[in-house]
């Protein structure tokens, strides 16, 4: 982190003498010190809806005064985003953004793209809502298009409302399945912020002072940061230490995500899973790929992001892309692992409604259709690109 102030103290300052452009909230950074005119996001052929709302300052001390003071903003004067359409956003005065953080890596496919629109208004007419006590088509439609997505044995679904929520319940499976409580997670991991997952998260910022259960955290294995640096095998070693030296011996499970996202972006070290989901079935525990933020084409070489370590998990959980901003998540497992849930109820009122469902599926459906596995890999090997040129001309 030290390295990182320095480095982007540095950059501020050299921009400040020749290349700093001002807006009302944000201050841009020209890559291309040789013109004088700030970068123009291209044409765009939308037109607006008229906007007759309350202002950011009406809606903001409104949002002060009636939510949770938790909440946090972006900006010192934070945006009114009153529209949105495919990668842009518009504030109040029609002023238009390219939204590159896709509001918290969860629209995949565009804002109000027209398929998933027609998809979510089709079904909106004629059920909105209907549990799974009842017989309906859109939650068995998107179930077989999400299964037959998943490599292995990972056939069966439950769908769930958020990523948190799909953690949770994939822990409880581990521990019904195995009869051991212990789990294990990464430091620098995000896993949701619920009673339970805050214990699975660890990351300072996000954790309440509340008991968060039989959790060991274990070394992050940062290829860049990290104390083995790229060392896959002995980031492992250190799993295998807290199951020898914290544990009976035995676990429920191993949670991951491929990429941690709130953390950093931070990819794991090479043959990391491959090496840690045998020691972890060694010692009775289940593996669970957390691929809220990874998942669904968005590492641009495979669908989902632990194929990246060349592994299959026992369970998968995953959320914000999968609804493209519906509140819809996820979690896949096996026949044998789903069975321990039916010694008991199990139930979700909104899980897999209908009109989730039918945006759900097209979701899948888009990303298929427009190829957006193959748009972030191209993309994202640009941006790659782009970034390690400005790690040549600038000091390590």
């Amino acid at each position: 982190m030290a390295l990182q102030r320095q480095l982007l103290k540095r950059v501020v300052h050299r921009a400040s003498s020749s290349s700093r452009i001002h807006s009302p909230a944000i201050t841009i950074l020209r890559s291309d010190y040789s013109t004088s005119s700030p970068p123009q996001l291209p044409p765009f052929d939308y037109q607006l809806q008229p906007y007759n709302g309350p202002s950011a300052d009406e809606v903001f001390q409104k949002r002060k005064k009636f939510l949770g003071p938790s909440l946090f903003h972006f900006y010192q004067k934070p945006l009114n985003i009153v529209e949105g359409k495919m990668q842009y956003l518009f504030d109040e005065t029609g002023r238009r953004y390219l939204d590159a953080f896709a509001g918290i890596v969860t629209v995949s496919c565009g804002h109000c793209h027209p398929d998933i629109l027609n998809a979510i208004n089709e079904q909106s007419k004629l059920l909105q809502h209907a549990t799974t006590i009842y017989l309906h088509h859109a939650i068995g439609d998107f179930a077989e298009a999400l299964a037959a997505k998943m490599p292995g044995n990972l056939k069966v679904v439950y769908f769930v409302n958020s990523g948190s929520e799909a953690n949770e319940l994939a822990m409880m499976m581990a521990r019904l399945y195995t009869g051991s409580l212990e789990m294990i997670s990464l430091r620098n991991a995000y896993h949701g912020g619920s009673s339970n997952t805050i214990g699975l998260t660890a990351l300072n910022t996000w954790k309440y002072p509340l008991p968060q259960g039989e959790i060991h955290h274990v070394v992050n294995p940062d290829p860049y940061r990290g104390v083995f640096g790229s060392d896959g095998s002995m980031y492992a070693k250190d799993v295998q230490d807290h199951i020898d030296y914290g544990t009976s011996g035995k676990v429920a499970g191993f949670i991951a995500e491929t990429i941690q996202g709130v953390g950093g972006a931070v990819e794991l070290a090479p043959g990391y899973l491959k090496s840690v989901y045998d020691i972890v079935r060694k010692a009775g525990g289940v593996c669970i790929a957390d691929e809220v933020q990874t998942g669904f084409g968005r590492t641009g070489s495979h669908y989902w992001g632990f194929q990246t370590q060349d592994v299959v998990p026992d369970i998968v959980t995953m959320a914000k892309g999968i609804g493209n901003g519906l509140p819809l998540g996820a979690v896949v497992t096996t026949p044998e692992i789903a069975s321990v849930l039916a010694t008991k109820i199990q139930f979700n009122t909104f899980g897999g409604n209908p009109v989730c469902s039918a945006g759900g599926l097209a979701v899948l459906n888009v990303i298929d259709k427009e190829r957006r596995q193959t748009h972030c890999a191209e993309v994202g090997s640009h941006l790659i690109q782009r970034l390690k040129d400005l790690q040549q001309r600038h000091d390590s």
